[in-house]
């Protein structure tokens, strides 16, 4: 029963949406730190990540859900910034980086109420 309770869609959804933006923010913080290295490439989650997780949501196809993960991939799309070849412009990446945060607070808020919920529906005491 309690495990039925932890399979609804939004639930699933939100948790695999925390584990990207955990790997996001790892990313963008690598970003930031190797921002002076010699040839060093941006990296974050792959695209393919949210348009898979759109797709499945869309069908409701928890199980794939569950079984797909967040991959970091090297941006070679992005122009050089530096003519060592470094990709990474610190102000985008510092902006990235505040946005995904809010997202990231955003999902955890949403996760913690839904805990919230069941937890009064089994105890009956609102905290």
């Amino acid at each position: 029963m309690i495990e039925q309770l932890f399979q609804r869609e939004n639930y699933v959804v939100a948790k695999k949406m925390l584990d990207a933006a955990h790997d996001r923010h790892q990313a963008i913080s690598s970003n930031i730190a190797n921002v002076e290295t010699p040839g060093y490439k941006r990296q974050d989650v792959s695209a393919d990540f949210a348009t898979e997780m759109q797709k499945l949501a869309k069908a409701g196809d928890l199980q794939k859900i569950q079984q797909l993960t967040p991959k970091l991939v090297n941006d070679l799309n992005s122009p050089s910034v530096r003519a060592d070849g470094n990709n990474v412009q610190i102000d985008n990446e510092l902006l990235k980086m505040a946005t995904n945060a809010t997202e990231y607070e955003f999902l955890a808020k949403y996760t913690s109420n839904s805990l919230n919920r069941l937890k009064t529906a089994i105890t009956g005491q609102v905290r």
